[in-house]
C-alpha cells in the first residue's frame, strides 16, 4: 500500500481537506479497472464538459448513473441472456458488468445523459454561485478608524 505524507501542503493551502481522500482513491486503482469501458472527457468552452463512454450492446435499462458527494458513478449490467440465444463462435464485443467512478470538482453539475450509437454521453457544467465568483475588494482610504480592531473614534 502506498502512503503519501501531505503535511507539507497544509502550510500553504486552505480548504483542500479532501486531497488525502482523493490520493487514497487513486492509489487503489489498478490497470484492469482503468481499461473497460473506454471513455473520453471533452471540454467545450470554459464551463462545459462531456464524458463519452463506449457502451456498445448496453441499453438505457442496463445502465445506471448516480451522483453522490461529488462522485459520479456510471455502472452497467446486462440482463441475463435467454438460454435459446445464439452460440457465439467469437465474442469480441464485451458486455461484462462495469462500474466507473469520476470525482467531480466543486460546483460541477450533471446536466443530462444520452445514449447514441453505442456511446453514453454525460453532460456536465460548472455553475459557480455568484457569491463565490471573484470580486474586487475596494480599499477604503480612511486612517484605519473604521477597521475592525483598529483605533476607535473619539
Amino acid at each position: 500500500m502506498r502512503s503519501y505524507d501531505l503535511s507539507p501542503l497544509h502550510r500553504f493551502t486552505v480548504g483542500f481537506d479532501n486531497v488525502s481522500r482523493l490520493m487514497d482513491a487513486v492509489s487503489r486503482l489498478d490497470d484492469a479497472t482503468m481499461s473497460y469501458p473506454p471513455y473520453n472527457i471533452e471540454r467545450f468552452g470554459e464551463d462545459r464538459y462531456r464524458i463519452s463512454m463506449a457502451v456498445a450492446g448496453f441499453t438505457e435499462n442496463d445502465l445506471d448513473i448516480m451522483l453522490k458527494d461529488n462522485t459520479l458513478t456510471i455502472s452497467g449490467r446486462k440482463a441475463e441472456e435467454e438460454a435459446d440465444a445464439a452460440t457465439f463462435l467469437h465474442r469480441g464485443i464485451a458486455s461484462r458488468a462495469f462500474e466507473r467512478r469520476f470525482e467531480l470538482a466543486a460546483h460541477i453539475k450533471v446536466k443530462g445523459a444520452s445514449l447514441e450509437n453505442g456511446l453514453l454521453h454525460v453532460d456536465l457544467e460548472r455553475e459557480v454561485p455568484e457569491e463565490l465568483k471573484p470580486r474586487k475588494i475596494s480599499i477604503d482610504a480612511t486612517d484605519g478608524k473604521k477597521a475592525i480592531g483598529g483605533p476607535k473614534a473619539a
